[in-house]
């Protein structure tokens, strides 16, 4: 039986597992995300002893971006300029290809995510979906024909520019855009907005019309730009599961009758929705990157 080395970097952790299929995963571990210069050797010493007992086929990689993605590029397989402290310009594929000499599937975390979704999750049987996370920073894996979109790099749907909520004062906490998608409604945004975190605040918060408000705009922007056949809202901010009716009440408000698809009209309960996978998403993904590498 095939194994597969998968691997999540994360903006608060890191996690590394052997993985022969996607309900058979054979050791696991977890460390903070810190540096390259400590976390890549940490990713390879974990892939190497269980690559000298039992040859890996291959190692999936969804990684934190932005990164670079086109292969004719020297500097293919790092990480681009970043808001993550040590991380802009690492190189994350070429030591580990060089320290195990197997394929390495490589793609952006929430694209990973996407494609777990795609192949054993809320995307199953369909071709065409986009995955969101919202959690400490936010981005959208977009799937189409069942491959990840083709582009110069990958999407940054977490830096779109949005209307601000006329009752919100916050400035954003982006430090490129300042009031990005990202900078208003992110995790760090909320804590900095309302000097606590999420999961804290009461589901009658304020919070969460801005919070609604802001995702409902992404999500009619996706739908007018790339027509999804469905919607996955993840990450640890979308685990307040009170957020989604609202959500899906503010994208009927706003597309305010100009899409008539019945996936949309009439379904939309079913057009946006949680992972299926919840927190293994990503891990499933990076298994999918892994066996494609492979193939």
């Amino acid at each position: 039986m095939a194994l597969y080395g998968v691997v999540e970097t994360g903006g608060t952790k890191m996690v590394c597992a052997i993985v022969a299929g996607p309900d058979d995963i054979r050791d696991e571990v977890r460390f903070p995300t810190t540096t390259p210069e400590e976390n890549i050797p940490q990713i390879i010493a974990f892939l190497a002893d269980h690559h000298a007992k039992t040859p890996l086929t291959s190692v999936g990689i969804g990684s934190f971006g932005p990164i670079i993605l086109d292969r004719s590029l020297p500097n293919y397989g790092s990480v681009a300029p970043t808001t993550k402290p040590f991380w802009s310009n690492a190189p994350v594929v070429a030591p580990i290809n060089a320290a195990l000499g197997i394929p390495v599937g490589f793609d952006l975390d929430v694209t990973a995510a996407a494609l777990g979704e795609l192949t054993w999750g809320a995307g199953k049987d369909l071709q065409h979906v986009v995955y969101y996370t919202v959690g400490t920073g936010i981005g959208a894996g977009v799937i189409a024909h069942g491959q990840p979109l083709p582009c110069m790099m990958h999407p940054e749907a977490g830096h779109q520019r949005l209307s601000r909520n006329p009752q919100d004062t916050f400035p954003g906490n982006c430090t490129f855009h300042s009031d990005c998608l990202e900078g208003l409604a992110a995790g760090p945004a909320i804590e900095k907005r309302w000097g606590t975190k999420a999961h804290l605040l009461p589901a009658d918060h304020i919070a969460w019309e801005f919070e609604a408000d802001y995702l409902a705009q992404a999500i009619m922007n996706t739908v007018l730009f790339v027509s999804p056949q469905r919607i996955i809202l993840g990450g640890g901010v979308m685990e307040q599961l009170h957020l989604f009716p609202m959500i899906r009440r503010n994208v009927l408000a706003r597309l305010n009758g100009y899409i008539s698809s019945t996936a949309i009209v009439d379904q939309i309960d079913e057009y946006i929705v949680p992972p299926a996978l919840g927190n293994r998403a990503g891990m499933l993904g990076a298994l999918v990157l892994a066996m494609r590498a492979a193939a």
